[in-house]
Order: structure tokens, then C-alpha cells, then sequence
């Protein structure tokens, strides 16, 4: 992996060139909410030769209410073992849209549970397809089990009542990586009952203004030049936040690469604060 520029992604010339590897496991993770599309059906379509369909709402813990929430570590190392990976297995994931949706939560899932060389494909399947990178269909042919000795690093995960600690006392930053229109309250959010705005204090730093058109990172000299211009110390802690703890992991990924590498995140993010039936304070307007 050492000829990768990038320390968390691979490129698609490279996936090409290793689909055969024997300790090589790719997983399509793509995800959509549930009136956008239907991500199962979609990759038994198509997609990248020997990937296996990694579901963000079925390995997570499903006892809670709120969605694609983090499981623990024991179903988390089942799952996965299932999958045919293990701690030291080269993992390569990828999505529909790029890289900037359930690849990057993914991602970060592997990264807090203590595997050692997950990657993300950097432009996911837009850029795989735009290359005409080799695809196949039908169900997926999982691999011989293997164990997965799951290591959850709980300060990299907070909870709701963290979150408010850390809006009083300011010992960390909270960076909404949602679009400016949600984050400033004039946009409804995509899940019903969910009250417009931002947690007081947060800082808005969309995601997507990171992403090439293809979906893939924009180089890292532009990415720090458009870090310098927002109110950001990235010699701080910050978490993470969004609308349900998918695209937060992006900036999560990002930070990474530049380096900020204990960053943690609001794993219930907006679907938990933002919920109608609790009375966590809201502002609305720019930060």
C-alpha cells in the first residue's frame, strides 16, 4: 500500500491491479435513505468483482431508535469475522456516491474497532465506472470466516450528554459537517420530526466542499487552504456531527489525513439532538 499518496484511500488503478489479492476484501457499503433507492438491489446489479455488501443499518446496534447507530464490539467482531476478515486484512470500501457516504462511516467503524489497513476507494464507484473499471452481479460469495478481535476506542464515540458538556464548557470543538442551508435552519432536515437548526456553539464546515465532482478528495493543498479560512484549531479536539453520523465521518477520514488523528464523533448527531420530543437548545442562523 506504501505507493498510495494518500494514507486512507487507495485510487482505482490500484484496486485494478490487486482485485485478486488473497488477503484482499472489498465491501460495497453503499447506503440510501429509505425513499431514495434501494442499495441491495443495486449492487446485486452491479458492482466491483469479489465485493461483499456491507449494510450500515444491519451491523449496527438495531436496539436503538435512532438509525445506523454504532453496535458494540462483540457483534461488530462477529459480523465482520463472518465477512472473512480479520484484524490485519486489507480492506477496501466504497460507495455509490463516492466516497463521501457510507464509505467513510464505514471506514471510520473499522478504524475505532482496531483494524489496521481499511481503506477507502477515493471516487468510489462513479469514478470506477467513468474508468471502466470491470463490474459483476448477483449475490455476494462470502470468504472462509475469520477472527476479528474488536478493540472499540469509546473516546472516539460521544453520547448526547458529552455533547452538552462539551457545548458548555468548550473543551472540544463540534464541527457540523451538514450543508450550510440545514445548518442555519432554512432547509428541512431529510427525517421527519426533526427540528431545524444547529447545536449552539458548532461550527459548519460542509463536507462536499472537499469532494472533486466525481466524487473523489480534492487535493490535500487545496483542502488545508480551505481549512485555513474557517475557525477551526485543528490542534484541538473536535467531534464530529451531521445528520446521523454518516457524512461527519468524511471530515473524520479528512482530518486523518491531514494528519488530526483523535477525532472523535457524536455518533446520534442531528437525529438525536434534533429531535422533536427533546428539549436540547437549537440555534439557528450562521455560527
Amino acid at each position: 500500500m506504501s505507493e498510495q499518496a494518500l494514507k486512507h484511500f487507495v485510487e482505482t488503478g490500484w484496486l485494478k491491479k490487486h482485485l485478486a489479492d488473497p488477503d484482499l476484501v472489498i465491501l460495497d457499503c453503499s447506503w440510501h435513505f429509505p425513499d431514495a433507492g434501494d442499495a441491495w438491489a443495486e449492487y446485486k446489479e452491479e458492482h466491483i468483482p469479489g465485493a461483499l455488501f456491507f449494510d450500515i443499518d444491519v451491523v449496527s446496534d438495531t436496539k436503538s431508535k435512532l438509525p445506523h447507530m454504532m453496535p458494540g464490539a462483540e457483534k461488530f467482531a462477529r459480523l465482520v469475522g463472518e465477512m472473512g476478515i480479520g484484524n490485519d486484512t486489507t480492506v477496501v470500501v466504497y460507495d455509490t456516491y463516492g466516497f463521501y457516504c457510507a464509505a467513510a462511516r464505514v471506514w471510520w467503524m473499522f478504524h475505532i474497532m482496531g483494524a489496521k489497513n481499511v481503506k477507502v476507494l477515493n471516487g468510489g464507484m462513479p469514478k470506477w465506472l467513468d474508468e471502466d473499471g470491470p463490474v459483476e452481479e448477483g449475490e455476494p460469495k462470502p470468504g472462509v470466516p475469520r477472527l476479528f478481535n474488536a478493540r472499540l476506542d469509546e473516546a472516539r464515540i460521544y453520547a448526547t450528554e458529552q455533547v452538552v458538556d462539551i457545548m458548555n464548557d468548550k473543551s472540544a470543538q463540534i464541527l457540523d459537517a451538514r450543508s450550510p442551508a440545514r445548518f442555519i435552519g432554512e432547509l428541512p432536515e431529510p427525517r421527519a420530526c426533526l427540528r431545524f437548526g444547529h447545536i449552539p456553539g458548532s461550527i459548519n464546515i460542509f463536507f462536499k466542499d472537499f469532494l472533486e465532482f466525481d466524487g473523489s478528495l480534492k487535493p490535500l493543498d487545496e483542502v488545508k487552504k480551505r481549512l485555513r479560512n474557517i475557525p477551526l484549531d485543528l490542534t484541538k479536539p473536535i467531534v464530529t456531527t451531521c445528520g446521523s453520523g454518516v457524512t461527519a465521518a468524511v471530515m473524520n477520514i479528512i482530518l486523518a489525513e491531514l494528519g488530526v488523528e483523535k477525532t472523535a464523533m457524536y455518533d446520534g448527531s442531528w437525529a438525536a439532538w434534533g429531535c422533536e420530543d427533546n428539549d436540547y437548545p437549537v440555534a439557528m442562523g450562521p455560527a
